[in-house]
């Protein structure tokens, strides 16, 4: 077998773990050494960044770079975990169409959201406190205080919207929660909303249209990329 060493652009479907695109990897190239970088909730599309064979020393490098989503946000309910894969309940507001925000009303709600800000983690989010993940203690029905974290949110515009569908692309700093993002747009617009759809469309520089579909994760290919990337993947 060839020395696989390198970095691949991975297009991770609806449904797999980010660890599952892991596995995927090394089922196709037969090694262990393979990770990632910037972990997408199973229920999101898109952008993945996978390391293989000496390459996973250095993974560390993508962490900080900034990402780009395209988000479907649904308005007039909120949910425990602020998307769509948890308890969702119906606002006040959901039946109300005097209540429903208008364009314009939307797109003075997103003007208070671009540029730096503090943004609170989740509580169902893989963030550790005092070496206990979030997401572990509120299955356990517990809250604890999070310290808000410094985000930026450079670009931040709707590309379509009718009630109640609110969808949006953002570019954002490593580190933001585009389901708090979602929470919160809903919660300034006064009628609630959760994250219904989420896909990352780069990272960086590094775009989703260069990236292998995991339906087409093969030896072969990954051969084929990690000699075209060489010690990185292509920011074309």
């Amino acid at each position: 077998m060839a020395d696989l060493n390198g970095f691949l652009l991975i297009d991770k479907p609806v449904g797999p773990t980010s660890h599952d695109v892991v596995d995927l990897v090394r089922r196709a190239t037969g090694l262990r050494q393979v990770g990632h970088a910037g972990t997408l909730d199973p229920f999101a599309s898109g952008l993945l960044i996978v390391a293989v064979g000496r390459a996973t020393k250095g993974i560390s490098q993508f962490v900080g770079l900034d990402k780009a989503y395209e988000a479907e946000l649904k308005l007039g309910a909120t949910s425990d975990t602020m998307d769509r894969t948890g308890q969702v309940v119906p606002t006040s507001f959901a039946n109300d169409v005097a209540q429903r925000p208008t364009p314009e009303v939307v797109e003075a709600a997103l003007v208070q959201f671009r540029g730096p800000q503090m943004q609170t983690p989740p509580m169902y989010s893989a963030k550790k406190i005092n070496g206990q993940k979030l997401y572990e203690l509120a299955r356990q029905g517990k809250t604890v205080e999070r310290a808000p974290v410094a985000v930026v949110v450079s670009e931040l515009v709707v590309t379509e919207y009718a009630w109640p569908i609110l969808k949006i692309r953002c570019r954002v700093s490593s580190g933001t929660y585009i389901r708090v993002l979602a929470h919160d747009i809903g919660a300034r617009l006064g009628v609630g909303a959760y994250l219904e759809n989420l896909r990352r469309t780069a990272i960086g520089n590094f775009k989703v249209e260069n990236a292998l579909p995991t339906a087409q994760l093969s030896l072969t290919n990954v051969t084929q990329r990690l000699a075209q990337s060489l010690d990185a993947p292509s920011q074309a």
